[in-house]
């Protein structure tokens, strides 16, 4: 391409991302100070090319997917994030009392409000996690919490109705036997552990042991569940909001792909260098009508995939510059770490 029609295609994919309105020649004559014949002839070889195409309902012209993608490798600029921007998330990852759970969750709740796109986090907590405590907290009406903590700040909790015949005196010597023994025990093999070793050295000290056991027995086992996949959905709404689902059908589509487990796993990988990574259409796995962007964190045991999704109308150069931040952010965390 000639570096008018790069301009140009520039021009159309911004007017078009910033809008949502098909785009004419006579914008295009201001802005780039050609004559209308100009623009005209130089928009038809962009169609040829695959690049931008007509609209139904007007005469102006739309990027394609292709047009989207020649922009995102050729002609977009990621922005620099604001400082106040910058500062509420620096302050979410340096928040020492959240664990990284919590810290991303928060986070991608803050980047849906600064984009206005629906924003993905997708955990998984590595074999690296060993079991550092393990608490039991009264509550009242018989209630008690059993709260498993490991070394790399994964902490998790169940909560539990004790029947009437078993004291709570014996589920507490119940928890000393097991912090005693399996404290520095890898997450994935303390359920084992718990079953070969301490149900025998429970069963002679405890007289309800049965009851007692099986409820830390749950507790490890729902621990296990929980921190080997996790998935946090936030701004649904705001995908709703954009001109490209303004019928039912739509609608009623792109949210049931949002509760299809199998479908949002997609979302998830490494990415193709462990930077920012730009899937638009086809290339998302998730649906044809959406860009999906992301990046991936690994620290502390745990990793994941931070993604972005929008309509292929999105700000890429906004939302690349957002992740690009975050990304860089993790990274200096596990340096430090």
């Amino acid at each position: 391409m000639s570096e008018r029609q790069k301009e140009l295609l520039k021009e159309i994919v911004e007017s078009y991302i910033d809008t949502a309105k098909p785009v004419g020649s006579k914008s295009l004559c201001k802005k780039l100070k050609c004559s209308s014949a100009t623009i005209r002839n130089e928009m038809s070889r962009l169609e040829e090319f695959g690049y931008i195409e007509k609209n139904h309902i007007s005469s102006g012209r739309v990027p394609s997917e292709d047009g989207y993608k020649y922009y995102v490798a050729n002609l977009m600029k990621p922005k620099e994030l604001s400082q106040s921007d910058a500062y509420k998330l620096q302050t979410i990852f340096r928040n020492q009392e959240l664990c990284l759970s919590d810290a991303i969750e928060a986070c991608v709740e803050i980047i849906s409000e600064m984009t206005n796109y629906t924003s993905v986090v997708l955990g998984k907590n590595s074999g690296e996690n060993s079991l550092q405590q393990v608490s039991i907290i009264p509550l009242k009406n018989s209630h008690i919490v059993a709260l498993v903590c490991t070394d790399l700040g994964v902490v998790q909790n169940k909560q539990f109705t004790l029947p009437s015949h078993i004291s709570l005196q014996e589920v507490v010597k119940t928890c000393e036997i097991i912090n005693k023994m399996l404290i520095g025990t890898p997450i994935d093999e303390v359920s084992t552990r718990l079953e070969y070793e301490i149900k025998p050295i429970v069963a002679k000290k405890i007289e309800q042991y049965e009851t007692i056991f099986s409820i830390f027995s749950q507790t490890f086992h729902d621990f296990a569940t929980k921190t080997t996949d996790t998935v946090h959905v936030s701004g649904k709404n705001f995908l709703l909001s954009k001109p490209e689902y303004d019928n039912v059908e739509d609608i009623r589509n792109i949210m049931a792909k949002f509760e299809d487990p199998s479908l949002i796993e997609k979302i998830d990988g490494t990415g193709k260098d462990g930077g920012v990574n730009i899937y638009i259409g086809e290339d998302s796995e998730f649906d044809p009508n959406v860009t999906v962007i992301k990046t991936t964190y690994k620290r502390n045991g745990s990793e994941g995939t931070i993604a972005i999704i929008g309509p292929k109308r999105m700000e890429y150069d906004r939302v690349v510059g957002l992740l690009t931040f975050i990304n860089r952010e993790l990274n200096k965390e596990d340096s430090n770490g």
